[in-house]
């Protein structure tokens, strides 16, 4: 091959580099650039700047980044004139991931074309990176080295309904030992696959070996839905003219592939057409082209399939996802989502994985995907196991050669709970209770409280809910919960008190003045919880009773309680609620409170269903005679009607 005669040769001509750089032939390019570079004196400054600018390009195409990184600060400390340098210093760095002097050469960049959307993109995708690294998403990735070799792999593809097999591309050349290619000095890519076996474990992987083998370069397979037919990017060797990937397709007989044939997108061998994704309806081929009408680069377009060989007009999917970068190897889910690599939109370094969303007006949502999924290497060629979160993809991170191997991903599920109980205004468990939970996500679910009150419910994050528990001869009770839009597990508790329909109940902390009827302003809570219940039960009227303890004349406490009472009635008017609702009642110290267990349990001196009347509290200590008056100086309410505003 071309790399192995010129690598011998004694002399090399700067005319014979720049004609293999001119077919894309880099890597053989780079080796003679090189040669020429140290066969040039420090004296012949501009030459030597000219040829270490060249080379790095050529170094930068074939992903050997730290050899690119070299070259082009040569070329600075010669004074190479171009203004590209910067341009070219910024991506450099920028794939190294330093951030910092990446943006600093794209600023220089900007002072010579100061509208570059290719230098503002990346001053926005260095500020974006360092904020992505430090909050990434909760994507998991490992290197997947059953399939890995210690030359290169990429283009993984899931196969099968039940996606358990893996082809993709190599360039490990177990068959054709001999194909080296001037691109990336390596041999040609060949198509392998893997498949797990009977315990789910991914195999070692093997060579694809049907007539659909060329012996030359071949790659990023894509599946129709019925998964008979394979499209590829097949790419000959040139001697004379620049190589031109081909998009061709290969069906399926048995378990075999059969011998590719050319996919007539359009009728010249010479465009450009690269990495072919099928969508899984069978309507549309989408791929890679440089052709006319593009926006810079190389863009996405898309073809209509009438049958599987058969293709309609190019369309091109528009500026929303192509740039003046490259957009690369797509990858199509569904018929609203597609997936690709760029280097032209606000990335991480060099190739990023995007996922674009179609929205109702038929526009393109494009968005990054962050770390650490992207990284500040190239990271492309993405692949689900169906609707799951998990597949393949590949990258360069962490090869100083620049080659790619493939890595696995996977998301673990966000789990979003709510759980709690409902139980009565003493604590206790309300065997018979439900709890209705609406959500914006179209959810509507009546759930039915276990024998212990319990309730558990799964929901989804960033969401508004409105929850309400019910029980039979007990009040409703509302509660309004929006979930963190964060991914990440979550439990969230609410807990529901529901008031009985059928006795009176103890409004809890509820203070008055001294002898007085004046509300003090703790009481606020409780009065607001109190507007809160009777809102959640519109058609529920109510009678406000308060109640004294044994001191004092039986009129001096009624009088009391009675503007007591008012008080909390006016207090609940003025918030609101329909004056029609509710009645005042002052019983003073006429109706003695009786020990429930839960206050039992507070006061183990009080047995259970004791009445705090006056014979008894005399019976008790000082103290606990304030404990007993305290307990019998409270306001509650009893429900009075059912059916308020019916009619």
């Amino acid at each position: 091959m071309a790399v192995c005669a010129f690598a011998g040769c004694k002399s090399v001509k700067l005319s014979d580099a720049e004609e293999k750089q001119r077919l894309g032939e880099y890597y053989a390019a780079t080796e003679m650039y090189r040669k020429l570079y140290r066969k040039t004196k420090p004296d012949q400054k501009e030459l030597r700047s000219y040829i270490a600018y060249r080379m790095g390009d050529c170094e930068r195409l074939v992903g050997n980044i730290p050899r690119a990184v070299s070259a082009y600060m040569n070329a600075l400390r010669y004074n190479y004139p171009d203004s590209m340098l910067h341009l070219r210093l910024g991506q450099i760095h920028h794939r190294s991931g330093r951030y910092a002097d990446a943006a600093g050469h794209y600023a220089e960049y900007l002072t010579y074309v100061p509208n570059s959307a290719v230098a503002l993109n990346g001053i926005a995708g260095c500020e974006a990176a360092v904020q992505w690294s430090e909050h990434p998403t909760r994507y998991q990735v490992a290197r997947m080295d059953i399939f890995n070799s210690r030359r290169s792999e990429f283009g993984p593809m899931l196969y099968g309904e039940k996606y358990d097999q893996l082809y993709f591309n190599s360039t490990r050349g177990l068959v054709h030992r001999d194909s080296v290619n001037a691109i990336t000095g390596m041999k040609n890519n060949a198509l392998y696959f893997s498949r797990k076996d009977e315990q789910g474990r991914w195999q070692k992987a093997e060579e694809v070996t049907d007539a659909v083998v060329s012996g030359f370069d071949e790659g990023t397979p894509s599946f129709s839905g019925d998964w008979n037919t394979m499209y590829y990017t097949y790419c000959s060797d040139d001697a004379i003219d620049p190589r031109t990937a081909e998009i061709y397709y290969s069906t399926r007989s048995g378990a075999t592939w059969g011998k590719g044939q050319r996919a007539a997108i359009v009728r010249d061998s010479v465009t450009l057409l690269a990495h072919p994704a099928a969508s899984p309806d069978g309507k549309y081929l989408y791929f890679v082209t440089d052709a006319v009408g593009g926006y810079g680069g190389k863009d996405l377009f898309r073809t209509r399939l009438v049958g599987a060989s058969d293709f309609g007009g190019m369309e091109n999917l528009g500026p929303e996802i192509n740039t003046e970068g490259d957009e690369l190897f797509p990858y199509v889910r569904d018929s609203a989502t597609l997936y690709f690599a760029s280097n032209g939109h606000p990335g991480m370094g060099g190739l990023d994985l995007f996922k674009a969303t179609l929205d109702s007006t038929g526009k393109w949502r494009v968005a990054n995907m962050g770390a650490p999924l992207n990284s500040s290497a190239d990271d492309f060629g993405i692949t689900f196991a169906g609707t799951a979160e998990t597949g393949f993809f590949a990258s360069n991170r962490n090869d100083a050669r620049g080659w790619d191997h493939i890595y696995s991903f996977t998301r673990p599920a966000v789990t979003i709970l709510i759980e709690g109980y409902v139980s009565d205004a003493d604590e206790n468990a309300i065997e018979n209770a439900t709890v209705h939970i609406v959500g914006r996500d179209g959810l509507n679910l009546k759930v039915p409280v276990k024998p212990d009150g319990s309730y558990r419910v799964e929901l989804e994050r960033d969401i508004s809910y409105v929850m309400m528990a019910s029980a039979p001869d007990y009040l409703n009770q509302n509660f309004e919960l929006r979930t963190d839009a964060e991914e990440r597990n979550e439990t969230y508790y609410v807990d529901f008190y529901l008031s009985p329909a059928d006795r009176p109940v103890v409004v809890e902390n509820i203070f008055y003045d001294y002898n007085m009827a004046t509300l003090r302003p703790e009481s606020k809570q409780a009065l607001d919880n109190l507007v809160r219940i009777l809102d959640d039960n519109p058609h529920v009227t109510i009678e406000l009773g308060a109640h004294t303890d044994r001191i004092g004349s039986n009129a001096f406490n009624e009088a009391l309680a009675q503007r007591r009472a008012q008080s909390v009635v006016d207090y609940l008017i003025e918030a609101g609620v329909d004056r029609a609702r509710l009645t005042a009642r002052g019983y003073g110290k006429t109706v003695p409170k009786t020990i429930t267990p839960k206050m039992a349990e507070t006061h183990p001196f009080l047995p259970e269903g004791a009445v705090l009347d006056e014979a008894f509290v005399d019976t008790l200590t000082p103290a606990q005679k304030d404990v007993a008056d305290q307990i019998n100086r409270r306001t509650e309410f009893i429900v009075t009607g059912l059916e308020y505003n019916l009619r």
